[in-house]
């Protein structure tokens, strides 16, 4: 089997890196899995179309492309060459926690499931969605604390090389960091209903930002180890693979920022026009006064030689200033 442990390094070259594809059980079930979602994503986008609600292309897309993303890190030459290589070894842990979640998650598969499922299916769903387990799994506080500290007990521990030397352990790892991942990558995309810890836009920036130096810190301490990262692993490959995480994490948290950034702005952009709606509504609902003295204060506007101020009358004549009548040939200064 190809690039199985204990069958040698896989010399790395253009041939083996088109050709090495895993075709092992666990590759194999995560492929057909990924077909399976596939095909019913596309369905469902569908038969959406077809009510007349087309759904958008950039959402398909977006999905379909995480699921390759995912396929890729654990059936292709990434995978095989992870084997031997630290650095195709990064390359899979990029691919299943910064390229495959968000793009996922720009999917929209659940609100996409909400609109096409059927009555039971949808009461379902939603019961899952405001459970109390599903509340505690998908607090924004352990979601973070796993999705950034794991690798740190990962790849700086025996961690590592007890999950190469048993490979059922390594595909749980890799599921784990895949499931990790997408509850991180969720709520920072913030397309999909959340029901219990929606972000605000100012939050998800900040989620971001705050894995720049956890990320640079993890990829600092590869670099500066004098020993590989694992016994199939030697020091340069654990150096280079350091250097990719460095510079792969950093890059896509960078592009992930730009999309947060302007939903946040765009999401402003609509609040402050609801919001002079709501202004412009309120006072074209304001009942506009038309009582008979502001009625003749207007009539004696266009009547330049007479002008008269109207009192309220009482019982004993005028309340208020006296009835003036003005000549515009008169002086007023007394």
């Amino acid at each position: 089997m190809p690039g199985m442990h204990g069958a040698g390094r896989l010399p790395f070259d253009v041939h083996n890196a088109l050709t090495q594809w895993d075709l092992s059980p666990f590759p194999l079930l995560v492929l057909v899995a990924v077909l399976a979602v596939a095909a019913w994503y596309l369905r469902a986008a569908s038969r959406l179309s077809a009510r007349g609600h087309p759904w958008r292309t950039k959402r398909t897309v977006s999905f379909i492309a995480g699921l390759a993303a995912v396929d890729l890190a654990l059936q292709s030459p990434v995978a095989t060459f992870s084997m031997g290589y630290f650095q195709s070894h990064v390359v899979q842990h990029l691919l299943l926690m910064v390229v495959g979640p968000p793009l996922l998650a720009m999917g929209a598969p659940m609100t996409l499931a909400l609109q096409t499922s059927g009555r039971v299916a949808k009461v379902r769903l939603l019961k899952v969605l405001n459970s109390r387990p599903f509340q505690v799994l998908t607090h924004p506080l352990p979601v973070w604390v796993l999705y950034y500290l794991s690798m740190f007990a990962f790849f700086l521990t025996f961690a590592l090389g007890f999950a190469m030397d048993h490979m059922w352990v390594m595909d749980l790892v890799n599921l784990a960091f895949l499931g990790a991942s997408t509850l991180f990558w969720w709520p920072i995309v913030g397309l999909d209903p959340i029901p219990h810890w929606r972000m605000g836009h100012g939050v998800r920036l900040t989620s971001l930002l705050v894995g720049v130096p956890i990320e640079s810190f993890l990829a600092l301490a590869l670099l500066s180890t004098s020993r590989p990262a694992a016994s199939m692993y030697t020091v340069g490959g654990t150096h280079a693979g350091a250097a990719i995480l460095w510079i792969g994490a950093e890059l896509f948290t960078l592009l992930a920022l730009i999309p947060v950034f302007v939903q946040w702005v765009r999401h402003e952009e609509r609040k402050a026009a609801r919001y002079d709606a709501q202004l412009d509504a309120e006072l074209a609902a304001e009942p506009v006064p038309a009582t008979r003295a502001t009625a003749r204060v207007a009539d004696h506007q266009e009547l330049p030689g007479r002008v008269e101020h109207v009192g309220v009358r009482g019982g004993a004549g005028l309340v208020g200033e006296d009835r003036l009548r003005a000549d515009p040939h008169r002086d007023d200064h007394r």
